[in-house]
């Protein structure tokens, strides 16, 4: 049993003032590992306060000074990866595969920003002025526990490489992994105050930060209702705001695609981050001449999919994070099944020989309609609704008839087809016959699935305002 007493403001490791324990639970087994004591509002005030001391100091700083600082917080978070894996695994449950990609990704986002600031000019020519971009202040991000150290390092990333300084509200889920990423960062000899971690509630902490006037800017990643609630209460300050919110992500699947390639990535895109992922591809648009030949190999496909233990190499299916989600993920398959679709693989319940751990069969619905609920809204689970489709033009109106716009999949063997289709759908991102991510594009949603990008030059200027000076030579 592991209890976590401290958060990090200014430099050092502190008690909190809040004083509510929060419990870990370990999702595979049900069983608690440990407890985090919480900051409150309080805190964040305290961590407001050294990140605004700490910034005259860190804006001032060259493009050189702040590349080593990442350099160095890279080399510190990947001396800890075993360490990160290993939390990822007992407090989130994510399958081995997936939790040593995200306990590298945590690292590598920081080299990435380090690598895409050494060409960003911070001044340029706009006919007669100087255009100079300029850190906007303390920033606040404020993170989920579907990625929680990936998303610590990557907007902190971004925010220091602006020449921001930041207060970070990790998710209070996600305790152990902030633990790792702490001490790493930390010993990356940064100076105090330029971050600050405060692990806490959303509704204390997070408020907090959310509606300080200290804070010029928000970085929040989560639900889309939440991100509503972030947008309202930044207005009264006019905060510069970045939200990344839900996802109901179309993959269609062109009628010349190749089956024996299409259902394997459908099965990928969807499932990925046992489906607990905004960019998950939850949406399989199929043509409707080809449909029942789709779902015969989506049935013997997922077949083969282990939900289980996320130690075992086989499984690709962990755990929900919690007894809240699984339930969550259970009410969205009996409302299927109410609703009239047809179950072509899982179903309710636990995945068979599974007694303990909030595990969900990998469940396909097919013969659903865009209106149906498990079409509309987003479940955050392995639950995937195969939609048919008459035609073209009809799979491009299905991707686009959506509240949400973050990450859309086309399937073909056309290139050049795949790509006319990928220029009509309504989403920030469209991956053509891949999965693949490019840290060096810019990533954010359409719609309802948020404002602004993050990632690249992009996610840089996030932090950044620019300000004219004219009448200079």
């Amino acid at each position: 049993m592991r209890t976590i007493e401290h958060i990090y403001i200014d430099g050092a490791f502190v008690t909190p003032h809040g004083d509510e324990l929060f419990e870990l639970v370990n999702p595979a087994t049900e069983q608690v590992i440990g407890r985090v004591r919480l900051g409150d509002a309080q805190d964040a005030r305290l961590a407001i306060a050294a990140a605004k001391r700490a910034f005259p100091t860190h804006s001032q700083t060259s493009k050189g000074e702040r590349i080593d600082m990442l350099k160095r917080m890279h080399e510190a978070v990947s001396a800890r990866e075993d360490e990160l894996f290993e939390a990822i695994t007992e407090e989130y449950g994510a399958p081995i595969s997936r939790g040593r990609w995200m306990a590298r990704h945590a690292a590598a986002v920081l080299l990435d920003a380090a690598r895409v600031l050494e060409d960003y000019a911070f001044e340029r020519r706009a006919g007669s002025a100087r255009v100079v971009m300029q850190p906007l202040g303390v920033a606040g991000l404020i993170t989920p526990w579907n990625s929680n150290a990936g998303f610590i390092c990557g907007k902190l990333a971004a925010a220091l490489a602006a020449g921001c300084t930041a207060v970070i509200k990790p998710s209070e889920m996600s305790a152990m992994q902030t633990r790792v990423v702490t001490e790493a960062l930390h010993a990356a000899g940064l100076p105090p105050g330029v971050f600050n971690i405060v692990t806490g509630r959303g509704e204390t902490a997070g408020a907090e930060i959310g509606a300080h006037p200290d804070v010029a800017k928000l970085s929040f990643t989560g639900s889309t209702v939440v991100g509503k609630s972030i947008l309202r209460n930044a207005a009264e300050t006019l905060k510069r705001v970045t939200l990344e919110l839900g996802g109901k992500s179309p993959m269609i699947i062109l009628d010349d695609a190749d089956f024996d390639i299409a259902v394997p990535l459908a099965l990928e895109a969807g499932f990925m981050n046992s489906g607990q992922a905004c960019i998950a591809g939850t949406r399989i648009l199929v043509p409707q001449a080809r449909l029942r030949e789709f779902e015969d190999k989506m049935a013997r496909a997922v077949a083969d999919v282990q939900a289980g233990d996320p130690r075992d190499a086989r499984t690709t299916v962990g755990p929900m994070v919690s007894r809240k989600q699984w339930e969550r993920v259970q009410r969205y398959i009996g409302i299927g099944i109410e609703e009239g679709a047809r179950l072509i693989a899982g179903g309710a319940g636990r995945p068979d020989g599974v007694s303990a751990g909030w595990f969900v069969r990998p469940t396909v619905f097919s013969g659903v309609r865009n209106d149906m609920t498990i079409a509309r809204e987003e479940i955050f689970g392995p639950v995937l609704s195969i939609i048919p489709y008459r035609d073209t033009e009809d799979a491009i109106a299905i991707a686009n008839d959506t509240p949400y716009g973050l990450q859309a999949y086309v399937c073909s063997a056309d290139q050049a087809r795949a790509g006319a289709v990928a220029s009509r759908i309504e989403a920030g991102r469209v991956l053509v016959n891949t999965l693949a991510h490019e840290p060096a594009a810019p990533f954010g949603g359409f719609k309802q699935s948020g404002i602004g990008r993050e990632y690249g030059v992009f996610g840089i200027e996030a932090f950044l305002e620019p300000k004219s000076v004219l009448g200079l030579a």
